[in-house]
């Protein structure tokens, strides 16, 4: 894909991920950045961040992907105001840990209202009008738990698990229209949600840079998954090839009590 003269709008646009990603797009000689978060104060920050940077357009939208009429409402003034959008980029998501037995209700339904329905609603808008101008690209930003499911981390593990499945089967139905659609799937990254985490062992976190970055060069290379750091990598050979090594490590690794898991009975 070629980014230079293109308009893209961001979720999460305000912190971690997403606010890396806007800031590596502005390099790229975009047209227009879309910025899209519940933060004004963040989103205008960052807008004046991009603005000392380089001359392209940044257009904040202050915004809860999680109501649906602001959401309608909101996007297609935009489109008619900013449009066409030939990139998006949903960021926006949220993650709450604990043991599935722990579990909040009101987390767990933040959890799939913000990373699942949010970014269903938002894409069902745009794509439309991609498919209209028979031009596009959609990027959804799941995670390598998307693949690889994380305990204590149940319910963010299924809505990452649902956005692979979704983006499959989307870039199925849009492929014919022109619209390409890719999944971005990084390992954990170091950002402001992860630091309120209890941190897996033997995992050492990347910086939300090497994310950006990397998504730039997967959009130019026009890949369909977009994976980062060899950890990721390292991770899905041993899913392949050795699923019992892998949840043994997992087991090992996860933030919760030894005594928990089976494998460490076997292996006393």
């Amino acid at each position: 894909m070629k980014l230079s003269h293109k308009t893209a709008l961001i979720t999460g646009a305000s912190r971690g991920i997403g606010r890396a990603i806007a800031l590596a797009l502005a390099q790229q000689e975009l047209k227009t950045l879309i910025l899209v978060a519940r933060d004004r104060a963040k989103l205008a920050e960052l807008a004046t961040e991009i603005q000392s940077l380089s001359s392209i357009e940044v257009i904040v939208l202050p915004l809860d992907l999680t109501q649906i009429k602001a959401v309608n409402m909101t996007v297609i003034k935009a489109w008619r105001q900013h449009g066409p959008i030939q990139l998006l980029i949903n960021c926006a998501g949220v993650a709450h840990q604990s043991s599935f037995l722990q579990t909040n209700p009101a987390q767990m339904e933040a959890e799939v209202s913000l990373n699942l329905m949010g970014t269903y609603t938002i894409t069902r808008l745009i794509a439309k009008r991609m498919v209209h101008q028979q031009e596009g690209t959609i990027v959804n930003v799941s995670s390598l738990m998307g693949k690889i499911a994380a305990p204590t981390m149940a319910t963010y593990s299924a809505t990452k698990f649902a956005l692979v499945g979704f983006t499959q089967a989307l870039r199925a139905e849009l492929a014919p229209e022109n619209v390409q659609v890719v999944s971005l799937l990084p390992s954990l990254t170091d950002t402001d949600m992860v630091r309120g985490l209890k941190l897996f062992r033997l995992v050492k976190p990347m910086t939300a840079q090497k994310v950006a970055l990397a998504l730039v060069a997967g959009l130019k290379r026009g890949k369909e998954e977009i994976y980062v750091g060899w950890q990721s990598y390292l991770a899905l050979l041993c899913q392949r090839f050795a699923p019992w090594l892998l949840e043994l490590i997992l087991s090992i690794a996860a933030p919760m009590p030894r005594k928990r898991s089976k494998f460490v009975w076997l292996f006393r």
